[in-house]
């Protein structure tokens, strides 16, 4: 069911979800914020394993067009360090009325020409897109590069979350999208997941490839957005042991939720640039997705 006009809510409950997590007003407040930031950096390590040989040329997996035609553009949606911020816009071009909307978040390459064509590849199917830019402006090629750049939004995840809440404004204001979900791989699968955190009412899907969960359900309580998990079974960077201890959480937490662990696949078995890549299990993730963002996002749902 629609949730209502969405900007009016979501600086208010933005706040209560950063006062619940990153202020450390007392001693349970800051092992929380400790903990989470002490994974993510060693989150950090275990992409710097799982990526050490993979490089950012695209392959031809990554230039599948999309199913119609798209018009696409760079904008700017927010600052950093008085600089504007570019995010990369994709829509039908025979859009005529506002359409739900996908917030697209980038792996830790940054917003690259890759991210771009899977945003048009979403934006064929009839979907707003609007891929962020996490990293602001920058663009790694290299494993060491990528390291460095998912480092400095860890260190600073405040800046990350104002950047997020600045494209959700942009789709739900500017855009006019009547529903709004979210989708990321690897660290965008991560942050897809602290999106629904950020928006525990107002967001309306959100699609983790990859991604770093918890099972930590005091984080996970707020969440409303369904919630629909792609992992491989393989990846030693996301192990299966955490995903099934996000998975039961949920559970626990009668949230709505779909999670698919793919056998015999890996970290980034989505990325056709990758050394994991799975066509198999791309196409079904992929397929699995757009059923899941229309189940979710179809603005004739009641």
């Amino acid at each position: 069911m629609h949730k209502g006009k969405r900007p009016h809510t979501a600086g208010h409950l933005a706040a209560a979800f950063l006062t619940l997590t990153l202020v450390a007003c007392n001693t349970e407040q800051a092992t929380t914020v400790d903990a989470s930031k002490e994974a993510a950096l060693a989150n950090v390590d275990a992409m710097s394993r799982e990526h050490a040989r993979d490089t950012t040329e695209p392959s031809p997996a990554a230039e599948i067009a999309p199913l119609r035609p798209v018009v696409s553009q760079s904008m700017a949606y927010t600052e950093h360090q008085d600089e504007l911020v570019y995010g990369y816009f994709s829509a039908p071009a025979d859009m005529f009325e506002p359409l739900p909307a996908v917030i697209m978040i980038h792996e830790w390459w940054g917003l690259n020409d890759n991210i771009r064509a899977m945003a048009d590849r979403l934006a064929g199917e009839g979907y707003i897109v609007f891929a962020v830019d996490l990293f602001n402006g920058k663009v790694a090629t290299s494993p060491g590069e990528a390291r460095v750049l998912m480092t400095q939004a860890i260190e600073d995840p405040e800046a990350a979350n104002e950047n997020i809440r600045a494209a959700f404004n942009f789709v739900s204001s500017t855009a006019g999208a009547p529903r709004i979900g979210v989708i990321g791989w690897c660290f965008g699968g991560g942050w897809s997941l602290n999106a629904a955190r950020l928006f525990p009412e107002e967001l309306d899907a959100s699609v983790i490839y990859y991604g770093q969960v918890t099972d930590d359900e005091e984080l996970l309580r707020p969440i409303g957005a369904p919630i629909l998990g792609l992992f491989g079974a393989e990846d030693t960077g996301i192990n299966v042991e955490s995903v099934r201890a996000f998975e039961a959480a949920l559970g626990r937490l009668r949230k709505n939720h779909e999670v698919h662990i793919y056998p015999g696949v890996g970290h980034a078995f989505a990325n056709p640039t990758g050394t994991n890549y799975n066509a198999a299990a791309a196409e079904d993730a992929w397929r699995r997705t757009l059923e899941f963002l229309d189940l979710h996002l179809s603005i004739g749902e009641t």
